[in-house]
């Protein structure tokens, strides 16, 4: 939609009372009487956008006081005052370029700001975006332009803007409908929908997502930020560093009303302008993402509810038996004695010695921690020995001395203690602990445990941080066999502490109701007033940061325990969390509805830097079925993070549970094997560079107005789509196929053609789900084998696929799979870069050799498939570096009705032979037949179906 186009319906809109309007009575049971008393205007809407009944006057904002440079110092004008808090007199807007990225700051000096980490690097674009202002008497406004189509991308024309202490405002309009992010919400559909408001919480919360209807509701982390694709196919993306509680309100223009409670307005915008462009820019501003163990893209097989080691042991085998490639065993908290961290329980004797089996196998172990630490054993008492530091009280007389007296190391400490799944009251780790004694007990506490159990991977969860029962009388743990009945954790909830009832709670508290049904932002976490690293900081500002702050010293104990680079992930996330962890989509259900919103989801967390994600396959919550679990084993194989799991009370859901299920996850296993030397290049670039893995098809076709609402499918980088089967009952999968030239790689016709626009394929369970490769690739992968280690000692194969044109080309990133990357101009790698052309005599396939490393043995390259080769070739003809080269023509075959050329030779190429490989062909001297043609015994064959007739030649 143009701008022009905007503000029609905006005028429109307005004329008729239907929108946009500033939400004036968000609170639950809002009245006439209460939004009048606020001097706020009531009508109904009954144009069904879901606009808000009570909603504020014109007028509000600030307006120019004075101006000195790039500082815009603002006033509040005459217009309507927040009903929240008395309106901040006097603020200031302050805007400044970092490279390519725009910022724009609104706010009081020395005010809270996020303790974030960020490089704030920048990489440069074409684009650049300027900041117009707007002046006129009793009110101010400004716009972020995009230079070379003087398109306004950020418009607060619009009005609203607010800022006191606990409230904060800004609106805006949009240029496009065609907005993506902001989380971490469930989202149903990939694009936002401006067609009516919609409030989306952002609060960090233990919260399972809903997919089976919409659902705002907060989830695991905050993510304040967003890409828009505008109407020409440029594209920008904003950012917001805050980490309060805060929500973002998408409304009819299109317009965008964000509100957040505590800090300032600290926005930067990134100008593309294209979305890869905008991914590698905001990864460059925020950090770019780790790069996982070559291991940790294996398959995982993880369940809470193991009954102990022997079941554990009785699953995995049961998936190695029905040979399916599989790399990583998890085990969840089960494991634990009483679920303690760093612990061992009972029924798991011998766990160290099965690891080491596992090991020998290939295999890796990943396990769980939870960041609260039970306040009765040795771990405890180590940490408070080094001076370890807890989430605290602001003072001794709000502890709850009836629990801390129970606790001869807590008592007479203002640690705040609660309850999570150990039997006894836990306290909480300070990861902003200035001093580092938090930090350095809790990586002293991973290596000591993983002398004991030699784990590869670390899994964290329940760090927004949760906290069971808080505010509550009768907890659901008070009816659990599981679990004794802690007193909980109560926090000072009357209306004159404004830490845990500010004025303006938002939706992250009134999506779940009021005060009066125990509704509070300390719901399932700690109380607000909390105060981290010695009383510098309010757990009302960083509750948000908790997780990113414990993933960035887990990864730390990784690397120190283990010497290698394994893998972190995390549940509960913000911006940068992706260069320490990767993130699973959360205790999602068994459901058809949580399988196709999985699928967005990994796109979005992709955008927003944390490219290592996936979702429980088969569903976390609920039973699954033989079908559902099938079609999830499949899409699963597509996602970075490709974890089976479920929960405790439920049957067992591993692929071995079903023959049908273990065939077809064999099968979409071995081809995920076979391809993760794509998918580890992918990764590779991603963290070297900047970028995503797994991308929208809008990423690579912003122009295709067909593509920008195309959830359902997507992009292994800009090289294949993948259509999974998503819905009960179908067989086949209608799918769209942008204007490019396309190639079947799955089951139905494979190799072949593929004419773009909507086309409905067959995708029978029996086979592999839809994916396709783009013309103008050369894809490297692998002979496929169990475990990534098995597969990694195999031949490297290509595939190629020529565009219309008769090029390709492609990259291959390897290194040893484990070593830690502390800096990649260091890092020890190899890189190829390989080009491809169909001359009019034959093949040429050049494979430069761009950085070496003198330590990483290499495999050689054997196989080399070509899609569309248009004639059959000679195979004596083939040249390395104008060597010739025996193809072993039994193994190599060409069809003339597929057209795809196989060519297999063992030992083929040494890829370290040269920084320069040309192997070249020529074609036989004419097709003669169009017939297939292959070698065996020296004789030239046809190959018709399954008959051989003998041809000479």
């Amino acid at each position: 939609m143009g701008k022009l186009t905007s503000l029609l319906l905006f005028a429109l809109l307005s004329a008729t009372n239907a929108g946009p309007r500033f939400d004036c009575l968000p609170e639950p049971n809002g009245n006439q009487g209460a939004c009048e008393a606020r001097g706020c205007i009531w009508k109904e809407d009954d144009t069904g956008r879901n606009a808000p009944w009570c909603y504020f006057k014109d007028g509000v904002g600030y307006k120019l006081d004075s101006q000195q440079g790039t500082t815009y110092n603002l006033r509040k004008n005459s217009g309507p005052s927040n009903p929240w808090g008395a309106d901040s007199t006097e603020i200031k807007l302050t805007t400044k370029t970092i490279g390519s990225v725009l910022n724009v700051h609104i706010g009081i000096d020395g005010r809270y700001e996020p303790p974030v980490d960020f490089p704030r690097e920048t990489q440069s674009s074409d684009e650049s975006l300027t900041l117009s202002t707007s002046s006129s008497g009793d009110f101010f406004s400004f716009a972020v332009v995009r230079q070379s189509s003087n398109r306004k991308l950020f418009d607060t024309s619009i009005g609203g803007l607010i800022f006191s202490d606990q409230f904060i405002q800004i609106a805006t309009y949009l240029p496009s409908e065609n907005m993506y992010g902001w989380g971490e919400n469930t989202h149903q559909s990939l694009r936002h929908d401006f067609t009516k408001y919609l409030t989306w919480a952002m609060l960090a919360r233990d919260q399972p997502p809903n997919s089976g209807s919409l659902d705002t509701m907060n989830l695991y982390g905050v993510h304040p930020y967003y890409m828009i694709l505008e109407p020409d196919g440029k594209a920008h993306g904003v950012l917001i560093i805050n980490s309060n509680a805060q929500e973002v309100t998408t409304a009819p223009g299109p317009s965008l009303i964000y509100r957040t409670i505590g800090g300032n307005l600290d926005m930067y915008f990134f100008p593309g302008p294209t979305p890869e462009m905008i991914t590698q820019q905001y990864l460059k501003f925020i950090g770019k993402p780790f790069l996982p163990a070559y291991w940790a893209l294996g398959y995982q097989l993880s369940r809470y509810g193991y009954k102990g080691l022997a079941e554990m042991k009785t699953r995995i085998q049961a998936v190695r038996d029905a040979g399916i490639p599989i790399d990583i065993g998890v085990a969840d908290i089960d494991y634990m004695q009483r679920y303690k961290d760093f612990t061992t329980g009972d029924d798991w004797a011998g766990f160290s010695d099965y690891v080491k089996t596992m090991h020998s196998w290939g295999m890796k172990l990943i396990l769980i921690f939870d960041p609260a630490i039970e306040a009765t054993y040795p771990s405890f008492q180590r940490a408070m020995a080094a001076n370890a530091k807890f989430i605290e009280w602001e003072s001794q007389s709000q502890v709850q001395t009836a629990i801390q007296n129970l606790y001869p190391m807590a008592k007479d400490t203002k640690i705040m203690l609660g309850v999570v799944w150990p039997d006894n009251h836990v306290a909480f780790p300070d990861f902003l602990d200035s001093t580092n004694n938090t930090q350095n007990w809790w990586i002293n506490e991973f290596v000591t445990y993983q002398s004991q159990v030699p784990f590869d991977g670390i899994w964290i969860d329940m760090n927004e941080p949760s906290n069971f029962g808080t505010n509550q009388d009768h907890p659901w743990y008070f009816d659990s066999a599981d679990h004794p009945d802690d007193a909980p954790l109560f926090c000072p909830t009357n209306g004159s502490n404004l830490w845990e009832m500010p004025p303006y709670k938002t939706r992250a508290v009134w999506r779940f109701g009021d005060a009066n049904n125990g509704a509070f932002l300390s719901t399932n976490t700690l109380c607000m007033l909390a105060q981290q690293d010695g009383g510098k900081q309010r757990f009302y500002n960083v509750k948000n940061l908790y997780g990113l702050t414990e993933a960035i010293h887990t990864q730390t104990a990784l690397f120190k325990a283990t010497g290698k680079r394994g893998a972190v992930v995390s549940r509960s996330t913000y911006p940068s969390a992706g260069r320490y962890a990767g993130h699973w989509l959360g205790d999602n259900t068994a459901r058809w509805e949580d399988l196709r919103t999985s699928v967005i989801g990994a796109q979005e967390f992709n955008m927003f830097g944390i490219p290592y994600v996936g979702s429980d396959v088969c569903g976390f919550i609920g039973t699954t079925t033989e079908e559902l679990c099938l079609r999830w084993q499949q899409m699963g194989a597509f996602h970075s993070f490709f974890r089976n799991h479920n929960t405790i009370g439920q049957p067992a859901q591993d692929p071995a549970v079903w023959p049908s299920v273990a065939a077809a996850t064999k099968q979409a296993n071995l081809f995920r094997y076979q391809y993760l030397p794509y998918l580890f290049s992918l990764h590779f670039a991603a963290s070297q560079s900047g970028g995503s893995v797994i991308r929208p098809v809008f990423f690579e076709f912003p122009t295709d107005a067909e593509t920008f609402n195309l959830g359902y499918e997507f992009m292994w980088g800009s090289r294949m789509l993948v259509a999974p089967v998503l819905y009960q009952g179908t067989t086949s999968v209608n799918v769209y196929l942008p204007t490019d030239r396309w190639y079947s790689l799955f089951d139905y016709k494979y190799g072949s053609i593929i004419s773009p626009g909507y086309t409905t394929v067959s995708a029978p369970t029996t086979s592999r789900i839809p994916v396709f490769v783009r013309g103008y690739s050369v894809i490297p992968r692998q002979t496929p084998a169990i475990t990534t280690t098995a597969t990694r000692q195999n031949p490297f194969e290509l595939l190629i696929a020529p565009c219309q044109l008769g090029k390709g080309e492609g990259t291959l990133f390897w290194d040893d799979g484990e070593t830690i990357v502390n800096d990649f101009n260091s890092h020890d790698y190899h890189r190829f870069d390989f080009v491809y052309n169909t001359t009019s005599t034959g093949g040429l396939l050049t494979i430069n050799h761009s950085k070496k490393s003198s330590t990483i043995s290499l495999p050689t390259l054997d196989i080399i498939e070509v899609f569309n080769y248009p004639k059959a070739p000679n195979f004596r003809s083939f040249t390395i570096n104008g060597t010739p080269v025996n193809i072993n023509v039994q193994k190599s075959t060409y069809s003339g009705i597929t057209k795809i050329l196989y060519i297999s030779t063992e030992g083929l190429i040494n890829l370290t032979s040269s920084d320069s490989i040309v192997l070249q062909w020529s074609n036989a001297g004419s097709s003669m037949f169009d017939i297939d043609v292959g070698v065996e015994n020296g004789k030239m064959k046809a190959l018709n179906t399954n008959r051989y007739e003998e041809l000479y030649f």
